[in-house]
């Protein structure tokens, strides 16, 4: 099979398999007949491409992918999707993707912790049962505001990841910010927090997605009520591009000296990066200001996005 047919096929395979489109779907998307995503299917299946889960035909991987590999050092998940779909239609194959990509990497005795947030409420959506056992679910910021408790919003989704994986949940009942950065000091003091942290700190895999402050589709942190007009100029000030679990970021990466971050109740920067698995979820190509922040920042080993993003980054790094 030459290169073009083994990439189409790839293509196909990715569609019917993990994006559980029909056939009739995949043709309209690929602009051909069913017959021939018919035939694109089986030379998958024939040739290997389809096994335990899809994988490229090349040893390099698809092009976007090993360009981003070399670029960031991350593990890549290229989901395709076409440029016609909206944003919303874009993150839910990106979080059907991510979902069954997630699964294999949990195991039993893992320290799951996990960021709320639209991209992540998505992914909880489409998780599969996978039966682990002494597995433990941990919230990584608080999500309470002026308006809400912001209990209920995280609740379901660390559910949802519990219930897939067998797992318990810990809960971690603080605001997303306190008002003062002396408040979170003291309560980090708190026998009841530091169990929470300990957890956290003991992490194996860490899920997350990237909030962006120009994003199209509103990061939940900067639409929900968070943030106030004051500290969106604070934001804006130090130059902040972004977020991961409420701890902001700038374009290169760093974060020192960002105010709001004393306050935050997400992982610093700095413990993030200990944790030995930690996977990156972003759909949308308005996010690539955040995403690129987030990579600078190494925050990510493994980064699973839509293509339009993935080109945007290349493009973005190609010109940085």
């Amino acid at each position: 099979m030459g290169r073009s047919r083994h990439s189409d096929a790839l293509r196909a395979a990715q569609m019917y398999y993990l994006q559980d489109l029909t056939m009739d779907a995949i043709a309209r998307e690929l602009r051909t007949s069913r017959s021939t995503v018919s035939r694109l299917l089986s030379s998958a299946r024939e040739t290997g491409l389809v096994q335990v889960q899809i994988r490229s035909p090349f040893d390099t991987g698809p092009e976007l992918e090993s360009q981003i590999r070399n670029q960031y050092g991350v593990d890549v998940h290229v989901v395709p999707v076409l440029d016609t779909l909206n944003e919303a239609e874009t993150l839910d194959r990106v979080a059907m993707q991510a979902a069954r990509t997630i699964g294999p990497l949990v195991d039993s005795n893992a320290i799951i912790g996990v960021a709320w947030g639209a991209t992540l409420s998505a992914v909880s959506r489409h998780l599969t049962r996978k039966v682990t056992h002494d597995s433990i679910v941990v919230q990584l910021n608080g999500a309470g505001n002026m308006q809400t408790t912001g209990i209920t919003y995280a609740s379901d989704i660390m559910r949802r990841f519990g219930s897939a994986y067998g797992a318990r949940v810990e809960q971690f009942p603080v605001p997303a910010f306190f008002d003062h950065a002396s408040t979170k000091t003291a309560m980090w003091n708190e026998r009841s927090v530091q169990r929470i942290l300990d957890l956290q700190a003991r992490m194996s895999i860490a899920i997350f997605g990237v909030g962006s402050v120009d994003s199209d589709y509103p990061s939940h942190v900067y639409a929900g009520g968070y943030l106030d007009e004051h500290d969106l100029t604070m934001l804006a000030a130090d130059d902040v591009v972004g977020d991961v679990a409420t701890v902001f970021f700038r374009s290169d990466g760093s974060s020192d000296g960002i105010t709001l971050n004393e306050r935050s109740t997400g992982p610093s920067h700095e413990q993030l990066r200990q944790v030995r698995r930690r996977i990156c979820v972003v759909s949308g190509a308005s996010k690539i200001n955040g995403l690129q922040g987030a990579l600078a920042a190494g925050l990510a080993t493994d980064l699973i996005l839509d293509e339009a993003s993935a080109r945007r980054l290349v493009s973005f790094n190609g010109h940085s």
